[in-house]
């Protein structure tokens, strides 16, 4: 393990998630490996939703404390956005989800494209939440949506990208990672190539969250969304746009929300003041693994994938041992290649099975397609049984691990 990974204390994250000591019903203290369908939280996310409703639940904009108190909430929390991101506070937005942010706001940029202009989805590795709705606004405005397949090992294909390019390409919409077989795209050059044609880098950055350092200078992208559940935060979704485009994109407003910087103005309505508070926490929490005062997340993120990394060498080496059992997508640990997220097949039960037996076990996984429908009917699964998904965050454990791989082995 190299000298970053070893800062990163099992014992003591893990302590500060009230779920991962909690036995349950059969009173097993069960094993998380669910985190790519929404991961646990740690206790100061709790408390800091706990406190604002207790001591500070307004409305914003009053002439009263707790209401005063709530708009400096809402400040922080678009300094923490602009922070996690490592891109302009005044690009963030907040929102339900991401799928919903999402409807917004491919229908905001859908007002300013014409009928015969097209978009590139990357949709065999997408989530559904960066596929339905470019597919809905093409029916609706006359466009032309066009898919990019991916290679036997499940990797973005860039040539058949490349190759689909043109001057009526206004969006290339595409994931950082799977979050059903963990592969990750070369997102840069995605970004390149898409800007070499005029187009808008358009990244879900749902799955990738977890388990890397999000750079949105870096990674070259126009519009970034992501959901704080995935990264030990409250249900939530956070987009960023790069603040000289999205000044430009109409936004659907109610007349007394006023004019507002770039991002915000794709808020409608009142936020959750409480989920705010919680990621705040969270993103505060994640700050805290970090070792290196000039950047905290990043010393943070270093951290979790060298941890990560050991995770998943721990079951790849174990799981060729078992018989009957096949991977998905990109068969090493490579973390250029892949987060810890594993979709599995097993020859002699149903994904759905196999799921609920494990969980009688104390272990918890997901079946099914995870709304990554194309990616499943690529590998020609049955759309509603799908895998087996199986997810690790830094919070598990080698020891866990382990126990999985005896599990796997007596299905």
């Amino acid at each position: 393990m190299s000298p970053v990974a070893s800062r990163l204390d099992a014992g003591q994250v893990r302590a500060q998630f009230p779920a991962l000591s909690r036995a349950n019903a059969d009173g097993i203290v069960p094993a998380y490996f669910d985190g790519p369908g929404g991961t646990q939280v740690p206790q100061r996310v709790l408390d800091a939703m706990r406190d604002y409703l207790v001591g500070s639940n307004s409305n914003i904009e009053g002439e009263y404390e707790a209401s005063i108190r709530t708009d400096e909430l809402i400040a922080q929390a678009r300094v923490a956005g602009g922070a996690f991101v490592h891109g302009d506070p005044g690009g963030v937005a907040f929102g339900q989800n991401t799928t919903t942010l999402n409807f917004l706001l491919t229908r905001a940029v859908g007002r300013l494209l014409e009928p015969g202009d097209e978009i590139i989805i990357t949709t065999t590795l997408d989530h559904d939440a960066n596929v339905a709705p470019w597919l809905l606004l093409a029916r609706d405005r006359g466009l032309t949506v066009r898919q990019v397949g991916v290679t036997p090992d499940l990797e973005l294909d860039l040539e058949d990208l490349a190759g689909q390019l043109s001057d009526r390409t206004k969006v290339v919409a595409y994931t950082l990672a799977s979050n059903a077989v963990g592969s990750l795209t070369p997102a840069a050059r995605i970004a390149e190539l898409a800007h070499s044609a005029g187009a808008l880098a358009w990244v879900d950055a749902v799955h990738y969250a977890p388990h890397r350092r999000i750079d949105v200078a870096e990674l070259g992208c126009d519009v970034l969304l992501c959901s704080p559940y995935k990264f030990f935060g409250p249900h939530l979704g956070l987009a960023w746009l790069r603040p000289s485009l999205a000044a430009g994109w109409p936004a659907e407003r109610v007349r007394p929300a006023g004019n507002q910087p770039p991002g915000h103005r794709f808020e409608t309505g009142t936020l959750s003041h409480e989920a705010l508070a919680g990621f705040v926490a969270a993103v505060g929490y994640m700050e805290s693994l970090g070792s290196d005062d000039a950047d905290r997340l990043g010393s943070a993120y270093q951290a979790i994938g060298a941890y990560e990394l050991e995770l998943a060498e721990t079951f790849l080496a174990g799981l060729p041992g078992l018989p009957g059992w096949q991977l998905l997508g990109v068969q090493s640990a490579d973390p250029v290649l892949r987060v810890p997220t594993f979709g599995l097949l097993c020859e002699r039960a149903a994904p759905d099975v196999l799921a609920r037996e494990l969980g009688r076990r104390g272990c918890y996984t997901w079946n099914g397609n995870f709304y990554a429908l194309n990616l499943v009917r690529a590998l020609g699964l049955d759309e509603e049984q799908g895998m087996l998904r199986i997810g690790f965050t830094h919070y598990n454990t080698c020891d866990e691990v382990a126990r999985l791989l005896d599990h796997l082995a007596a299905l």
